[in-house]
């Protein structure tokens, strides 16, 4: 509310021209070296300068290393499901360079989920699942495809 009220009053003042000492000093400011206007010398002006380009690219480089990773989980899955490479993400793993692996962490959930996969897909994986149903729920399975094929040759033959 303080904040308020002292904006609403300081633009007051500035509309009456009694502020005009600070517009002057904002014309000298642009003058002043940014180093100046940090409250630092040159050499650690510059210092600081260089630090935060470094600080900078190693973001870039590790945010590179990242969608390199993702990338290459993307095209593992690609190769797994047969389904078309991608331009982009080949291209984001070279700029990466080619020593960029999928991250530990997700190749522990591509294996479980390749593991369950391969479960599912076995003989004894589907003989469990048959063991999980309820014997009613399979009767009325194969109830409903024989009603389903019965309708479906009644519509096809005029015999029946």
């Amino acid at each position: 509310m303080s904040f308020l009220l002292k904006s609403m009053v300081s633009s007051q003042v500035k509309n009456l021209g009694l502020g005009g000492g600070e517009e002057e000093k904002k014309d000298d400011g642009a003058a002043v070296d940014p180093a100046a206007a940090a409250g630092m010398t040159r050499e650690e002006y510059e210092e600081y300068q260089k630090q935060v380009v470094e600080e900078k690219m190693e973001r870039d480089a590790e945010f590179a290393h990242k969608k390199a990773e993702r990338a290459t989980l993307r095209v593992h899955l690609r190769e797994k499901y047969r389904l078309p490479k991608s331009e982009q993400d080949e291209n984001a793993i070279q700029m990466a360079g080619d020593d960029v692996d999928i991250p530990e962490e997700l190749r522990k959930m591509v294996d479980e989920d390749t593991v369950e996969e391969e479960e599912k897909d076995s003989i004894l994986g589907q003989i469990q699942n048959i063991q999980n149903m309820d014997m009613d729920t399979i009767k009325e399975k194969a109830q409903a495809t024989f009603s389903e094929m019965k309708e479906a040759a009644e519509q096809k033959c005029t015999v029946m």
